[in-house]
């Protein structure tokens, strides 16, 4: 199993397409937040989309850790399945205090595979 994406997004839709096909409409990818006043508490949704090779069992755990100057400030965890052979995707919403402006980051790994990617998120002070 492996990671093919992730990111910060407002809002995730899928789509039915003849053949059988399916689109992905992911709407406000985003990388920074402005933030009125810190400290902050903010619960960002991020959408990790993965891959099944053919000869994968198709089962795999998802840990996301959120982590601020290196000082882990969140994780998550969970089981998930994805057919063989096709993508899928998981939901993770992020649980975080930012005492002030800066940077977290959310690595995601596939467990067994080792697969990993990290997304940032910069919070800044709202003019």
């Amino acid at each position: 199993m492996e990671i093919v994406a992730a990111l910060f997004v407002e809002n995730l839709d899928f789509r039915a397409l003849p053949g059988p096909s399916t689109r992905i409409d992911i709407t406000g990818a985003y990388f920074s937040v402005p933030v009125e006043a810190f400290p902050a508490h903010l619960e960002p949704h991020l959408v990790v989309l993965v891959r099944a090779p053919e000869d994968d069992p198709g089962l795999a755990t998802l840990e996301v850790v959120f982590s601020r100057e290196g000082t882990e400030v969140g994780r998550h965890r969970q089981p998930f399945q994805v057919e063989p052979g096709r993508f899928g995707y998981r939901l993770v919403k992020g649980d975080l205090d930012l005492p002030g402006p800066g940077t977290t980051e959310a690595r995601c790994t596939i467990v067994e595979s080792g697969s990993t990617v990290t997304v940032p998120l910069t919070a800044l002070q709202a003019p």
